[in-house]
């Protein structure tokens, strides 16, 4: 009997020996992390070291297009056109509030205007009323009041005392006489139609009568 007849078929020692080439290929390799599959190709980090990347580059990568170079020239252009585009928001917001300023204005002119017609055909109602006063009538007392006040509520204003001054601009003399010593200037000495005024606008010039 051989050697090789007594040792069983299961002996290591009965096996022949493995080539070292392919253990080493058996062996199964460790898996791969990103960050070691990113390193291992640089030109796969698309993020350029610390650089952020933007939703356009990112678009421009997935389309298979160059990511533009970031660079002082075009952080420049950026910044002049950004400033380009807050001068100009600030110039048209400007012109608007100039045109909603004179808009008010304007409306406030047409209602004043409206206002000033209203009242002007209402002024002979108030003469009535200081004529029926002056003849000693008390029954046009109440309508004279509420008229009156009604009128005083939206600007209007009584023009010509007697004792002030004379101003041509609120008084139109049709009558006139001597001065007296003292007097410096003209002097309203008598209210013959009394003027009105609306919110610093003359209606009409009180008719008066002046002394010098």
């Amino acid at each position: 009997m051989s050697n090789t007849d007594d040792v069983p078929a299961g002996d290591p020692a009965n096996q022949a020996p493995q080539d070292p080439a392919a253990e080493a290929a058996a062996v199964p390799a460790d898996p791969i992390t990103s960050d070691e599959a990113m390193g291992a190709h640089p030109e796969a980090d698309i993020a350029g070291g610390s650089e952020s990347i933007t939703d356009e580059d990112l678009a421009a990568i997935l389309d298979g297009e160059p990511v533009p170079e970031l660079t002082v020239e075009t952080l420049i252009a950026d910044l002049e056109r950004v400033t380009g585009e807050r001068d100009q928001y600030q110039r048209v917001a400007a012109e608007f509030s100039n045109f909603r300023k004179q808009t008010e204005k304007r409306q406030q002119e047409l209602a004043s205007f409206a206002a000033a017609g209203t009242v002007e055909r209402l002024l002979p109602v108030l003469d009535a009323c200081d004529g029926a006063l002056a003849q000693g009538s008390t029954d046009v007392v109440p309508i004279h009041t509420l008229l009156l006040d009604t009128l005083v509520s939206v600007g209007l204003t009584r023009l010509g005392v007697a004792g002030e001054a004379f101003d041509p601009n609120l008084h139109e003399a049709v009558m006139t006489e001597p001065a007296v010593d003292g007097d410096e200037g003209q002097i309203v000495t008598e209210v013959l139609r009394a003027g009105y005024g609306l919110n610093g606008r003359t209606l009409r010039a009180a008719m008066v009568k002046v002394r010098g």
